[in-house]
């Protein structure tokens, strides 16, 4: 199970890339209910491409939203300044799934994951730090002004082998009269060196296909939950194939998740193991979680452990994060795991 003695790559993407825009929209929207009325339900997906929007999904709250408003101003806020035409088509929840929400049963069936290891501060292996640093940092680079050039969408890539960097890739969305020479020069130097320090010996790699000018809607379709392994832990753990983005925290799909993430970083943090992953299954309409299992780096289990400090159950879940609250946008970029501010990331002591 050691994640830091094999070979793997990862890979993140930048808050403009066509996917990440959706999941922004889809999470704005949820927070703009969240803060209007802090028991909404919410399950919002989002489509997007060549100047069209598309949102939908349930929405049971008494907030009052401008669903198309929402849309246009998180893309304005990416960076991009297309007209949109957009669609919305949002109706309530299935009253036969809310009877069994409101006695504190889950949102849906499923399986859910969480992972940590001691290898970095974040808790996360070393290439998924890296890799959503990378992408981050293009987008900083970007709205700082420092490299002009720079538009919205980008991808980053990192293949790690034995806990050594081995191959860095970075594509990048720029100015069309930019060279890929200048372009290369610039991503080593002001934004891969000062993550890395030394590159020698590490394969570097920027827009590959010799050009990228083309991005985000005028050159793909984006949708929600389409990049699930970049929000969690890169495809290095088993995922249960329910996406975040949109859900509100009474769908065990996100809020099982958390949970999970947050007991695996305290185990860990707390020296119980060095690795620890966590994993839960739900059943739609009942509290008490089907599964809950833990193991450590070795394959043993830490499930009396869990089981003694933890409740999964979803109420309890959501009042012990506090998952109530608007903070969803800030999760839907660069992984929702190893941002010390999030409530699934604080520790305690045992």
């Amino acid at each position: 199970m050691e994640t830091h003695a094999e070979t793997y790559t990862v890979e993140s993407v930048t808050a403009g890339h066509p996917d990440k825009i959706c999941d922004q929209v889809s999470d704005a929207v949820l927070d703009e209910c969240l803060k209007q009325d802090p028991k909404s339900r919410v399950a919002v997906e989002t489509f997007g491409g060549h100047g069209l929007l598309i949102i939908g999904g349930e929405v049971t709250s008494d907030a009052k939203l401008d669903f198309a408003e929402i849309g246009r101003r998180v893309y304005r806020d990416i960076g991009y300044q297309h007209e949109l035409k957009v669609i919305t088509n949002i109706v309530q929840q299935s009253p036969d799934i809310s009877q069994g929400v409101d006695t504190g049963g889950a949102g849906d069936q499923g399986i859910m994951y969480g992972f940590a290891t001691n290898e970095t501060p974040q808790f996360l292996p070393k290439g998924i730090v890296l890799v959503h640093q990378l992408a981050q940092g293009l987008e900083k680079l970007r709205r700082s002004g420092e490299i002009a050039w720079l538009h919205p969408d980008g991808k980053t890539q990192v293949t790690m082998n034995d806990n050594r960097i081995e191959t860095i890739l970075v594509s990048c969305q720029h100015d069309k009269d930019v060279s890929q020479e200048e372009i290369r020069r610039t991503i080593i130097e002001r934004l891969i060196k000062p993550l890395v320090g030394d590159i020698s010996g590490i394969e570097i790699l920027t827009n590959p296909t010799g050009k990228f000018v083309q991005g985000g809607f005028e050159a793909d379709t984006g949708l929600t939950g389409r990049k699930i392994m970049v929000d969690t832990y890169g495809g290095l753990v088993p995922h249960g194939g329910g996406c975040f983005s949109g859900k509100d925290p009474t769908k065990v799909d996100r809020s099982g998740a958390y949970m999970a993430r947050f007991v695996a970083k305290n185990i860990v943090a707390n020296g119980l193991a060095k690795e620890c992953l966590v994993s839960v299954a739900y059943a739609i309409g009942r509290a008490e979680p089907l599964m809950v299992e833990a193991i450590n780096e070795k394959g043993e289990s830490l499930k009396d452990l869990v089981n003694q400090h933890f409740d999964f159950r979803p109420r309890a879940i959501i009042e012990r994060l506090n998952l109530r609250q608007p903070i969803y946008r800030q999760t839907a970029v660069y992984g929702h795991f190893g941002k010390p501010n999030l409530p699934w990331e604080q520790v305690f002591e045992s």
